[in-house]
């Protein structure tokens, strides 16, 4: 009962594959294609916000002054 419920709601895309159809595979084709793109260029804007990030945190770390102790010896 269960397998018949879900071969009831299954897109309609796979079914499209199972038969063969060219234009069912290259559609596909495209669009995973265009999928990819849009990862690289995600990819590409994430990986510049980091370095960017980087880039502040250690502008900030190279401002930062070490803590200089004035003792003095008083054994003279």
């Amino acid at each position: 009962m269960i397998r018949f419920i879900k071969k009831f709601f299954q897109t309609t895309e796979q079914e499209d594959l199972v038969e063969g159809s060219v234009f069912a595979f290259a559609n596909k084709l495209l669009e995973l294609q265009e999928r990819i793109e849009k990862l690289e260029n995600e990819n590409v804007g994430l990986t510049n916000a980091l370095y960017e990030c980087e880039n502040r945190i250690e502008a900030k770390i190279d401002k930062i002054h070490p803590i200089i102790y004035n003792i003095n010896s008083t054994e003279n």
